[in-house]
C-alpha cells in the first residue's frame, strides 16, 4: 500500500487519541481537498499491512483512522488485512472515503474491508458544502455511518 504519512495523537480525525494512516492516491480530486498532495497513485512510500500494523501498535492507547488520499483506492486484500489484525487486536477503526456507502457495500472486496470498521465517513467533499460546525466532517453531504448497525440493518445508520 502506499502510505504519505502516519500521525500519531490525532484529535480530529475521530474521538479520541488516534493513529492516523494517509493513503496516497485518491480518484475524487475534491476542489478544495484539504490534502490534495495525496492524490498522486505514486506519492507517498510503499508499505506491507505488517509493518503499518507495527507502527500502528506501538501506540497502544491510540485507536486508528484511515484516511487519505482514498483508502479504498489502495491493494484491497492488503487493507482487510491490515483492518481485520487492528481489529482482532481491539482497535477503533474510523475511516474516511469520498465514495458512498451504497458504493462500497456493493463491492464484495470493499464490503469485506468494512465489516471491520466502525465508523466511515462518506462521500466526497464539496466545497458548495463546506461546513466548518460539522464534527469530523468537511461538508454537509458527507455522513458518518455506524458500520455494524447498517450492516445488519441493510441500509446506512447514521452515528450518533
Amino acid at each position: 500500500m502506499r502510505v504519505l504519512n502516519i500521525i500519531q495523537d490525532s484529535i480530529v480525525d475521530g474521538p479520541g487519541l488516534r493513529s492516523t494512516v494517509f493513503f496516497a492516491g485518491c480518484p475524487h480530486r475534491c476542489k478544495g481537498c484539504h490534502n490534495p498532495n495525496s492524490w498522486n497513485r505514486r506519492g507517498g512510500t510503499e508499505m506491507e499491512a505488517a509493518d503499518i500494523f507495527n507502527i500502528l501498535m506501538a501506540n497502544p492507547f491510540n485507536d486508528v483512522t484511515f484516511s487519505g488520499g482514498e483508502p479504498f483506492y489502495q491493494n484491497h486484500h492488503e487493507l482487510l488485512t491490515l483492518a481485520s489484525e487492528l481489529k482482532r487486536n481491539g482497535k477503533n477503526i474510523w475511516c474516511y472515503t469520498g465514495y458512498k456507502w451504497e458504493q462500497l457495500i456493493s463491492c464484495a472486496s470493499s464490503k469485506a474491508v468494512c465489516e471491520y470498521l466502525d465508523v466511515i465517513i462518506d462521500g466526497p467533499f464539496i466545497m458548495e458544502k463546506r461546513d466548518l460546525n460539522l464534527q469530523f466532517m468537511g461538508s454537509s453531504n458527507q455522513r458518518l455511518i455506524a458500520v455494524s448497525l447498517s450492516l445488519a440493518a441493510q441500509e446506512p445508520i447514521l452515528f450518533e
